[in-house]
Protein backbone atom coordinates (compact mmCIF):
# COMPACT_ATOMS: atom_id res chain seq x y z
CA UNK A 1 0.00 0.00 0.00
CA UNK A 2 1.47 3.15 -1.19
CA UNK A 3 2.01 6.10 1.51
CA UNK A 4 -1.18 8.43 1.34
CA UNK A 5 -2.07 11.64 2.88
CA UNK A 6 -4.12 12.35 5.63
CA UNK A 7 -6.08 15.18 4.29
CA UNK A 8 -9.15 16.39 2.28
CA UNK A 9 -7.42 16.87 -1.00
CA UNK A 10 -6.46 13.10 -0.45
CA UNK A 11 -9.67 11.43 0.73
CA UNK A 12 -11.36 13.04 -2.66
CA UNK A 13 -8.23 12.16 -4.45
CA UNK A 14 -8.79 8.52 -3.60
CA UNK A 15 -12.16 8.65 -3.74
CA UNK A 16 -11.81 9.84 -7.50
CA UNK A 17 -9.58 6.71 -8.15
CA UNK A 18 -11.66 4.35 -6.16
CA UNK A 19 -14.61 5.65 -8.63
CA UNK A 20 -12.42 5.40 -12.24
CA UNK A 21 -11.52 1.68 -10.91
CA UNK A 22 -14.85 0.88 -10.05
CA UNK A 23 -16.20 2.19 -13.27
CA UNK A 24 -13.38 0.81 -15.59
CA UNK A 25 -13.76 -2.92 -13.69
CA UNK A 26 -17.72 -3.91 -15.60
CA UNK A 27 -15.58 -2.86 -19.07
CA UNK A 28 -12.61 -5.17 -18.29
CA UNK A 29 -15.06 -7.85 -16.94
CA UNK A 30 -16.96 -7.95 -20.40
CA UNK A 31 -13.60 -8.09 -22.57
CA UNK A 32 -12.30 -10.74 -20.87
CA UNK A 33 -15.44 -12.53 -21.26
CA UNK A 34 -15.68 -11.43 -25.16
CA UNK A 35 -11.90 -12.65 -25.29
CA UNK A 36 -13.13 -15.85 -23.86
CA UNK A 37 -15.78 -16.78 -25.96
CA UNK A 38 -14.27 -15.96 -29.43
CA UNK A 39 -11.15 -17.94 -28.20
CA UNK A 40 -13.59 -20.98 -27.69
CA UNK A 41 -15.06 -19.89 -31.20
CA UNK A 42 -11.60 -19.73 -32.90
CA UNK A 43 -10.59 -23.31 -31.29
CA UNK A 44 -13.76 -24.94 -33.22
CA UNK A 45 -13.51 -23.30 -36.30
CA UNK A 46 -9.21 -25.06 -35.98
CA UNK A 47 -10.50 -28.58 -35.11
CA UNK A 48 -12.96 -28.83 -37.70
CA UNK A 49 -10.33 -27.00 -40.58
CA UNK A 50 -7.95 -30.01 -39.08
CA UNK A 51 -10.85 -32.11 -39.45
CA UNK A 52 -11.07 -31.30 -43.28
CA UNK A 53 -7.78 -31.12 -43.82
CA UNK A 54 -7.08 -34.67 -42.34
CA UNK A 55 -9.91 -36.52 -44.32
CA UNK A 56 -8.60 -34.82 -47.98
CA UNK A 57 -4.81 -35.31 -47.05
CA UNK A 58 -6.07 -39.13 -46.99
CA UNK A 59 -8.02 -38.97 -49.88
CA UNK A 60 -4.52 -36.95 -51.89
CA UNK A 61 -2.38 -40.00 -50.30
CA UNK A 62 -4.35 -42.58 -52.67
CA UNK A 63 -3.06 -40.87 -55.67
CA UNK A 64 0.20 -38.72 -54.37
CA UNK A 65 2.50 -41.76 -55.97
CA UNK A 66 1.20 -39.71 -59.26
CA UNK A 67 2.52 -37.23 -58.66
CA UNK A 68 6.11 -38.24 -59.07
CA UNK A 69 6.04 -38.60 -62.67
CA UNK A 70 8.05 -36.69 -64.82
CA UNK A 71 7.03 -33.41 -65.81
CA UNK A 72 6.43 -31.75 -62.75
CA UNK A 73 2.60 -31.01 -64.15
CA UNK A 74 1.00 -29.41 -60.46
CA UNK A 75 3.88 -27.89 -58.30
CA UNK A 76 3.99 -24.38 -60.02
CA UNK A 77 0.11 -24.49 -59.79
CA UNK A 78 -0.82 -25.59 -56.04
CA UNK A 79 1.82 -23.02 -54.68
CA UNK A 80 0.37 -19.76 -53.25
CA UNK A 81 0.66 -16.64 -55.27
CA UNK A 82 -1.06 -14.27 -52.51
CA UNK A 83 -2.78 -15.05 -49.23
CA UNK A 84 -6.06 -12.68 -48.62
CA UNK A 85 -6.88 -11.10 -45.43
CA UNK A 86 -9.08 -9.04 -43.47
CA UNK A 87 -8.77 -7.46 -40.37
CA UNK A 88 -11.72 -8.10 -37.67
CA UNK A 89 -12.05 -5.98 -34.39
CA UNK A 90 -13.02 -8.04 -31.37
CA UNK A 91 -13.76 -5.97 -28.17
CA UNK A 92 -10.51 -3.62 -28.98
CA UNK A 93 -8.54 -5.91 -30.53
CA UNK A 94 -7.68 -6.49 -33.88
CA UNK A 95 -7.20 -10.09 -35.42
CA UNK A 96 -6.27 -11.10 -39.45
CA UNK A 97 -9.48 -13.09 -40.95
CA UNK A 98 -8.75 -15.84 -43.75
CA UNK A 99 -10.15 -14.64 -47.00
CA UNK A 100 -8.90 -16.69 -49.73
CA UNK A 101 -5.77 -17.93 -51.41
CA UNK A 102 -4.71 -16.95 -55.14
CA UNK A 103 -3.12 -18.93 -57.56
CA UNK A 104 -1.58 -18.75 -60.29
CA UNK A 105 -3.86 -19.54 -63.78
CA UNK A 106 -3.20 -23.10 -64.05
CA UNK A 107 -2.29 -23.51 -68.22
CA UNK A 108 -1.37 -26.28 -69.98
CA UNK A 109 -2.21 -28.66 -72.74
CA UNK A 110 -4.89 -30.64 -72.19
CA UNK A 111 -3.88 -33.06 -74.76
CA UNK A 112 0.12 -33.55 -73.11
CA UNK A 113 -1.00 -33.95 -69.64
CA UNK A 114 -2.45 -37.02 -67.87
CA UNK A 115 -6.11 -37.16 -66.94
CA UNK A 116 -5.58 -36.37 -63.06
CA UNK A 117 -3.68 -32.97 -63.36
CA UNK A 118 -7.15 -31.44 -62.80
CA UNK A 119 -8.66 -33.08 -60.33
CA UNK A 120 -4.95 -33.45 -58.38
CA UNK A 121 -4.78 -29.53 -58.91
CA UNK A 122 -8.30 -28.87 -57.69
CA UNK A 123 -7.56 -31.25 -54.23
CA UNK A 124 -4.77 -29.49 -53.72
CA UNK A 125 -5.43 -26.22 -53.99
CA UNK A 126 -8.07 -26.90 -51.27
CA UNK A 127 -5.43 -28.75 -49.36
CA UNK A 128 -3.32 -25.68 -49.28
CA UNK A 129 -5.92 -23.07 -48.57
CA UNK A 130 -6.50 -25.50 -45.43
CA UNK A 131 -3.29 -25.20 -44.66
CA UNK A 132 -3.41 -21.65 -44.88
CA UNK A 133 -6.83 -20.94 -43.40
CA UNK A 134 -5.03 -22.90 -40.02
CA UNK A 135 -2.14 -20.80 -40.02
CA UNK A 136 -4.48 -17.34 -39.81
CA UNK A 137 -6.65 -19.08 -37.18
CA UNK A 138 -3.42 -20.25 -34.89
CA UNK A 139 -2.28 -16.65 -35.18
CA UNK A 140 -5.82 -15.17 -33.83
CA UNK A 141 -5.40 -17.87 -30.95
CA UNK A 142 -1.76 -15.92 -30.39
CA UNK A 143 -3.27 -12.39 -30.41
CA UNK A 144 -6.72 -13.40 -28.72
CA UNK A 145 -4.73 -15.33 -25.96
CA UNK A 146 -2.20 -12.75 -24.99
CA UNK A 147 -4.62 -10.05 -24.77
CA UNK A 148 -7.31 -12.44 -22.67
CA UNK A 149 -3.54 -12.71 -20.46
CA UNK A 150 -3.12 -8.89 -20.12
CA UNK A 151 -7.15 -8.21 -19.99
CA UNK A 152 -6.89 -11.01 -16.55
CA UNK A 153 -3.88 -9.50 -15.30
CA UNK A 154 -6.20 -5.85 -15.02
CA UNK A 155 -8.97 -7.37 -13.82
CA UNK A 156 -6.85 -9.41 -11.32
CA UNK A 157 -5.17 -5.47 -10.35
CA UNK A 158 -8.19 -3.62 -9.89
CA UNK A 159 -9.95 -6.40 -7.91
CA UNK A 160 -7.54 -7.41 -5.66
CA UNK A 161 -5.56 -4.36 -4.89
CA UNK A 162 -6.60 -1.03 -6.39
CA UNK A 163 -10.48 -1.19 -5.47
CA UNK A 164 -9.73 -2.67 -1.94
CA UNK A 165 -6.18 -0.61 -1.36
CA UNK A 166 -8.53 2.50 -2.31
CA UNK A 167 -11.14 1.34 -0.14
CA UNK A 168 -8.81 0.78 2.98
CA UNK A 169 -7.31 4.30 2.40
CA UNK A 170 -10.39 5.89 2.35
CA UNK A 171 -11.44 4.40 5.48
CA UNK A 172 -8.20 5.20 7.27
CA UNK A 173 -8.34 9.01 6.30
CA UNK A 174 -12.11 9.19 7.42
CA UNK A 175 -11.00 7.70 10.77
CA UNK A 176 -8.24 10.03 11.13
CA UNK A 177 -10.33 13.40 9.88
CA UNK A 178 -13.06 12.30 12.26
CA UNK A 179 -10.56 11.66 15.17
CA UNK A 180 -9.64 15.23 14.23
CA UNK A 181 -12.52 16.84 14.34
CA UNK A 182 -13.82 15.34 17.53
CA UNK A 183 -9.95 16.47 19.16
CA UNK A 184 -11.02 20.27 17.94
CA UNK A 185 -14.17 20.02 19.14
CA UNK A 186 -12.62 19.03 22.34
CA UNK A 187 -10.05 21.80 22.56
CA UNK A 188 -12.31 24.12 21.66
CA UNK A 189 -14.76 23.06 24.40
CA UNK A 190 -12.18 23.19 26.64
CA UNK A 191 -10.76 26.36 25.63
CA UNK A 192 -14.71 27.99 25.76
CA UNK A 193 -14.81 26.83 29.70
CA UNK A 194 -11.08 28.74 30.50
CA UNK A 195 -12.47 31.80 28.87
CA UNK A 196 -15.97 31.63 30.89
CA UNK A 197 -14.43 30.77 33.89
CA UNK A 198 -11.99 33.59 33.28
CA UNK A 199 -14.34 35.69 32.50
CA UNK A 200 -16.18 34.90 35.78
CA UNK A 201 -13.27 35.45 37.87
CA UNK A 202 -12.90 39.19 36.23
CA UNK A 203 -16.54 39.66 37.13
CA UNK A 204 -15.95 38.07 41.20
CA UNK A 205 -12.80 40.57 41.58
Amino acid sequence: MGKIKFTKGELKKQRDALKRFERYLPILQLKKQQMQLEIQRVHQRLNQKIGEASVLENEIKKWAGLLGEPGDYVAGWVKPDNIVTSILNIAGVDIPIFKKVEFKDAEYDLFLTPLWVDTAIIALRKFVMLLEEKKILNRQLEILNRELRITNQRVNLFEKVKIPECSENIRRIRIYLGDQQASAVGRSKIAKKKIERMSLEAVLV
